[in-house]
């Protein structure tokens, strides 16, 4: 079967970094699609970014310019660089991603996320 696993949150400071990484594992024979998602308290799951299997991406406005997506197809692997993080950007954020175990053709999956709190 095949799993999501995402790691690398924490607590960090305004204006600091973390680097987000997730892993897919299992039956895979193709990975398309991956992306970032967020979700804060009391508030709607939001597209973070997202990057297709030839690497082109896309940033929700509120990260263009702080956030970079980008994917290791060779280890299965989706990283989110987050610099100059703000309180606003405190949430779970979660990996998705579209795989294909080479037989039911192309699924959407979701990791349990990890937690980044961006506090003074």
């Amino acid at each position: 079967q095949v799993q999501l696993v995402e790691s690398g949150g924490g607590l960090v400071q305004p204006g600091g970094s973390l680097r987000l990484s997730c892993a897919a594992s299992g039956s895979i024979f193709n990975i398309g699609h991956m992306g970032w998602y967020r979700q804060a308290p009391g508030k709607q799951r939001e597209l973070v970014a997202s990057v297709t299997y030839g690497g082109n991406t896309n940033y929700a406005d509120s990260v263009k310019g702080r956030f970079t997506i980008s994917r290791d197809n060779a280890k299965n692997l989706v990283y989110l660089q987050m610099n100059s993080l703000k309180p606003e950007d405190t949430a779970v954020y979660y990996c998705n991603a579209f795989i294909d175990n080479g037989v039911l053709g192309p699924r959407e999956y979701w990791g349990r996320g990890t937690q980044v709190t961006v506090s003074s």
